[in-house]
């Protein structure tokens, strides 16, 4: 088990080059810790499965799984899918700002193949939207496994542009598109580059995107994707700071506005945090230095909630 779940180690999983093995081996890894977790038992074990119902064939017992569980349980065709899901991809500049450890991109892009990787086994139908200030790529679900490829294909070409972000209209946008309910999913460091002065006001703005799925009746799950840095602030020497999406520059001395930044970064979770919750939408403000397993872990209990 210590040779699979090693690559549930950001440091591990970003030497290997390819992005369909990096999705396969963290959630091999993440899987043979499962029998460790409340979930184990989660139907990543029958993925080609489901339970029982009054009206089935009972030709379409599994007699097999009636003998490791001691409950029912029928194979699952094709046209059975589960759950319709949609992974939200930040592409923005700022994602791609790195000091303590992976890019926080990188660390999107393995975490978002991760679970479209975990989606399909459990045949669940995924698909893949990438946007910064606009919506660039948009892939509608689908659940056969040859899909797969497609998405991370997409994902694997994603290059760093000089590209500013606008969650809150692209929200929007995006959950006009979208006509089939489901679960969105999304990736981004939750920077809103709008021309308005007021953090509280940028933030509410996302957040109006964010209803705008809700009142589309989608279940929402953020992965709020932050640097170390960002968060402790963990620069020592006099510095100049360069906002990577307008290019504005400020000379300061870090130490001398470290105590107001951490409150301001603490300031910014907590009102997510109030925000998300207050519209029933998962939030989940997530380090590039964990280890995949904790996000992997809410997307799975997210999943559970919704009949995983």
């Amino acid at each position: 088990m210590e040779n699979n779940t090693k690559y549930l180690q950001p440091e591990h999983i970003s030497t290997l080059a390819n992005l369909e093995l990096k999705a396969k081996l963290v959630v091999e890894g993440f899987i043979a810790g499962l029998h460790k977790s409340p979930y184990h038992g989660f139907s990543v074990e029958f993925a080609e499965h489901r339970q029982y119902m009054p009206g089935d064939e009972i030709r379409h017992i599994d007699w097999k799984v009636y003998g490791k569980t001691g409950r029912y349980y029928v194979k699952q065709y094709e046209e059975e899918t589960n759950l319709k899901s949609y992974l939200l991809l930040d592409t923005s500049k700022s994602m791609f700002f790195q000091k303590d450890g992976i890019q926080k991109f990188e660390y999107a892009s393995y975490l978002a193949a991760s679970i479209a990787f975990l989606m399909i086994k459990q045949r669940d139908a995924v698909g893949l939207t990438l946007f910064d200030s606009k919506i660039n790529k948009f892939l509608p679900p689908k659940s056969v496994k040859s899909y797969l490829r497609l998405l991370l294909t997409e994902i694997s070409n994603v290059k760093s542009e000089e590209s500013k972000t606008s969650l809150s209209s692209v929200f929007h946008e995006i959950a006009e598109k979208i006509k089939r309910r489901g679960l969105i999913v999304i990736f981004t460091d939750l920077f809103q580059n709008q021309e308005v002065e007021s953090l509280e006001e940028k933030i509410n703005q996302v957040i109006s995107g964010l209803k705008h799925f809700r009142h589309k009746r989608h279940e929402v799950l953020v992965f709020h994707i932050f640097d170390p840095a960002e968060i402790n602030f963990s620069f020592t020497k006099d510095a100049i700071f360069k906002d990577v999406e307008t290019g504005d520059e400020i000379s300061t001395q870090p130490w001398h506005i470290q105590k107001e930044y951490r409150q301001l970064i603490q300031d910014f979770t907590e009102k997510y945090k109030k925000m998300c919750r207050l519209n029933n939408i998962d939030y989940i403000p997530i380090s590039t230095s964990e280890p995949f397993s904790t996000a992997l872990t809410e997307y799975l209990k997210k999943r559970v909630t919704l009949g995983g």
